[in-house]
């Protein structure tokens, strides 16, 4: 329940609304009710409008993608481009390319995109766009003709100084190579004006493993300040097996975690000697298959279909997947095993009362606005980077990286503390968050 008017005000006009785009009230109204005790303590936000004019998007942008597939038939999706705020840089956020992919999808990532991006303490502004355009099954040039198609609209609304996409779901680097070409044929230009390209031609070393690694560095960070602790001899489980997931498991291992489990859409993988990881990314990168291949060429691994990872007993867990992931039974099953920490990878991935249960019951919680803010993190790098015409090598970034996620979870402790709020990292990562935009907002005038 909201303590103040203001919030509660902000967030029931705007539930009457659009009470039908449920994720992103869901990222509102959880934003609004940690950010209350900053609303308690200064007008000048209401005084300012600022809640209504951060939960509405500087612009939104929808359109038809028309495309022809190998067949000859002419398909159509739908496009869109949510520029949120703006009020501390370029507006920076993924694309995804997805059949779940809607207007309400898209608000939710866009404005948790704001707070992450904020937390970096680089300028950028936050934004989110895609497609439910689906890839699987679909030829390398079908793809390429529907990503092209996709950049003939969205190249009107970005630049390297206004808005610079990344990937997501369903989105990589043959996509972005794709929407790269399209985008530098129509505007006559080379600039950084979409990141995670390929090393080739602009993109930065450490991008990839970015957002898994900075994961567990911020993880570890938050075990170590508040139990004295780290991944050493860990048992560590991850949903998911994309790029986020792989390179989460990846670090997790060379922290001293054991990774036993990971998952795709259709089940998960148990590997009790610890989980391949060689092997997962032969499956997942490079063949694009499916989880389930795994237990051909793993004894001891077995195969559940249907059913999520979080009933495997775990001392980490790292929902990398998709939001919504972890609910309140996922959470009594986690709490019963003896989880110490739940780190998000993936955006939203928990449900606000599986949130509650974890703080409840002594639970590390770590945010997804915080804990995986390191892909976007190294695509402000990789900005820098393309903006110098120089190129950083791998443990340049990767250092750069580390001192970035250790700073987001020292200073939403530091913000935590100053708010009464304990150990809250969520708490303090919003407030911290929102107050960086809130000024430069109000800095900015009436825009």
């Amino acid at each position: 329940m909201f303590k103040t008017k203001y919030a509660k005000r902000v967030f029931e006009a705007l539930e009457a609304r659009l009470s039908h785009e449920t994720e992103f009230l869901q990222a509102v109204h959880e934003v609004l009710l940690s950010v209350e005790p900053v609303l308690e303590s200064d007008p000048k936000y209401e005084k300012n409008a600022i809640l209504e004019r951060m939960v509405d998007p500087d612009r939104q942008i929808s359109f038809r993608v028309t495309w022809v597939d190998d067949a000859g038939q002419v398909q159509t999706n739908r496009g869109y481009r949510f520029e949120f705020n703006g009020a501390i840089g370029p507006y920076k956020g993924g694309l995804r390319f997805h059949p779940s992919v809607n207007p309400s999808i898209i608000k939710f990532l866009g404005f948790e995109q704001v707070f992450k991006n904020a937390l970096t303490g680089l300028w950028l502004g936050g934004g989110k766009g895609g497609s439910d355009f689906d890839s699987r099954g679909k030829s390398d040039g079908e793809v390429m003709r529907f990503c092209q198609a996709f950049m003939n609209e969205l190249y009107r609304h970005i630049g390297a100084n206004t808005d610079v996409p990344a990937g997501d779901i369903g989105v990589g680097g043959r996509e972005i190579g794709f929407l790269y070409g399209q985008y530098r044929k129509l505007t006559n230009e080379f600039t950084g004006v979409l990141t995670g390209k390929g090393l080739g031609y602009g993109g930065s070393l450490a991008r990839t493993e970015a957002t898994g690694y900075g994961l567990c560095y911020y993880t570890a960070e938050a075990m170590r300040q508040l139990s004295n602790d780290d991944f050493t001899d860990k048992t560590v489980v991850i949903s998911g097996s994309g790029n986020v997931a792989i390179f989460a498991a990846e670090k997790a291992a060379e922290l001293g975690g054991k990774v036993v489990a990971m998952s795709d859409s259709g089940g998960y993988v148990y590997d009790p000697d610890g989980i391949h990881l060689g092997l997962i990314k032969e499956i997942k990168l490079e063949k694009r298959g499916r989880i389930l291949e795994y237990i051909k060429n793993r004894k001891n691994a077995q195969y559940v279909a249907d059913k999520k990872v979080w009933e495997i007993p775990c001392d980490i867990a790292l929902p990398c997947a998709t939001q919504n992931d972890i609910g309140v039974d996922e959470a009594h099953k986690l709490i019963k095993n003896g989880v110490k920490v739940v780190a998000e990878g993936a955006n939203m991935p928990t449900t606000p009362k599986a949130i509650d249960l974890f703080r409840e019951s002594g639970v590390i919680f770590c945010p997804a606005k915080a804990a995986n803010a390191g892909g976007v993190a190294v695509s402000g790098l990789e900005m820098a980077q393309n903006s110098m015409r120089v190129a950083w090598s791998f443990d340049e970034v990767d250092a750069k990286l580390q001192i970035i996620m250790k700073n987001i979870v020292e200073q939403s402790l530091t913000t935590a503390a100053k708010y009464n709020l304990g150990n809250d990292l969520a708490g303090g990562a919003n407030i911290s968050a929102f107050e960086r935009v809130a000024d430069a907002m109000i800095a900015q005038g009436v825009s």
